[in-house]
């Protein structure tokens, strides 16, 4: 079966459990896709196992035909990210400047390595000896937040303003600073050419500044394009061109794409959505994305639940896997902590913050796929064939599924306590 097939099949499979939910579940779409796919995964093991039906090495092999790094770094990741940007509004987030500047950048560094060094010592503890920059790597793929996850679950649920502009612009742009941290640790640990200070600090900065900048000449450009056509099919399809064109160049220049939709989303959803579209298509605009970011999210949270097919696990790895969760979490909740003592200083918070955005920093398809790009053979244990990918992919994919499963599906009782804050605080003044 092609790629192209497998697909197509998935996709209709996603859209399937979508519409059983909204007749019986009533869940997120996202966590339902990804509990039914995990549920089909866990059933086609099970009767594998007890010769039931084979159907294991059919559906492993399928979902092993997609290459699941290519298909989310650089394949759909610029439509999400370009989809979310265009939502984020920019007066609210010039509000929260400083703070989405402090969590996106700082909290991330802290918990990378904060993660790494923790794992590090934990893996001394029970004997096994996996070295300090594979931790660090580790760190550097799970820290950031995954925009794609964050948007799909945590938006929707209408928190309160600063909240919300908190958490949806932190993960849109951790998202891309993550990707660059990542980027520097795994060519410190893989490149051929021992690092310097010099060369790592230049990979940064052209990859994040780089990225930003061609984001908003990007921006630009397609704002002219826009305001240059009053046909309201032709300014829709231009939106495309971003993603697409626009995403597959920023790898040829060697910036950073996920940036550079970010920054572009913004522009055409705050600027070019009031001065450039004709009323017809400032009236479609959400509602054409909103489409798009619905269907690939459906088919990206299904491979999530489906990739449990992949793996191999080992006694270790569920040691591992069992660790990794609540140090990612305390690894969260030090960085926001630690970020709120600042803030604090200058203006005051909901109580329930540091709360929500520590169980509202959802990971997703975007560090599974850093986790995939990570070259196998480099052997940890030898005798039981467990390599580098093998302990750094069972420790990701426990963090995002307890992620999407767990925590997407609790954090609606604090917001809604949040959101009571809010009422009593504005009753009072």
């Amino acid at each position: 079966m092609s790629v192209y097939y497998t697909l197509c099949f998935l996709s209709a499979a996603a859209m399937l459990i979508a519409f059983i939910n909204s007749k019986i579940g009533k869940m997120q779409t996202t966590i339902a896709i990804t509990a039914g796919s995990m549920m089909l995964s866990l059933l086609i093991l099970i009767a594998g196992q007890n010769d039931w039906f084979q159907l294991t090495e059919i559906a492993s092999s399928t979902i092993a035909s997609i290459n699941f790094e290519d298909f989310l770094l650089k394949g759909i990741l610029g439509f999400l990210l370009f989809a979310g940007g265009l939502g984020i509004k920019l007066s609210n987030l010039k509000d929260q400047k400083w703070e989405i500047t402090v969590l996106a950048l700082g909290a991330t560094l802290f918990s990378t390595f904060f993660i790494g060094f923790a794992l590090y010592g934990f893996c001394q503890i029970i004997g096994i000896h996996f070295e300090l920059v594979y931790c660090l790597l580790f760190g550097a793929l799970i820290s950031p937040t995954d925009p794609i996850a964050v948007l799909a679950i945590v938006k929707k649920l209408n928190a309160p303003k600063r909240i919300s502009t908190q958490i949806e612009g932190e993960s849109l742009f951790n998202d891309g600073f993550g990707l660059v941290i990542f980027v520097t640790i795994y060519t410190i640990a893989f490149g051929n050419e021992a690092p310097t200070v010099g060369s790592v600090s230049m990979l940064f900065l052209q990859e994040a500044v780089g990225g930003i900048v061609y984001g908003f000449a990007l921006g630009l450009i397609f704002h002219y394009l826009i305001s240059a056509t009053d046909d309201h099919s032709m300014e829709l399809l231009l939106t495309i061109g971003i993603p697409t064109a626009g995403y597959a160049f920023a790898e040829v220049l060697h910036v950073s794409g996920p940036l550079a939709m970010v920054v572009s989303g913004i522009m055409i959803g705050n600027w070019t959505r009031y001065i450039g579209f004709s009323k017809e298509s400032e009236d479609h605009l959400d509602h054409f994305w909103e489409l798009v970011d619905e269907f690939l999210n459906g088919l990206l949270f299904l491979l999530i639940g489906m990739s449990m097919l992949l793996f191999e696990f080992h006694k270790e790895d569920f040691i591992l896997m069992a660790f990794a969760i609540p140090l990612v979490l305390t690894g969260r909740y030090l960085s926001v902590f630690l970020s709120y003592i600042g803030f604090k200083r200058y203006r005051s918070y909901n109580s329930w913050s540091i709360r929500i955005l520590t169980w509202g920093g959802l990971r997703g398809g975007l560090a599974l796929a850093m986790a995939l790009s990570i070259p196998a053979g480099i052997w940890v244990i030898p005798d039981k064939l467990i390599d580098v990918k093998e302990i750094i992919l069972v420790m990701t994919y426990s963090v995002v599924v307890f992620s999407i499963l767990i925590q997407g599906s609790t954090i609606t009782p604090m917001i809604e306590k949040a959101k009571q804050e809010e009422k009593e605080a504005q009753k009072s003044e």
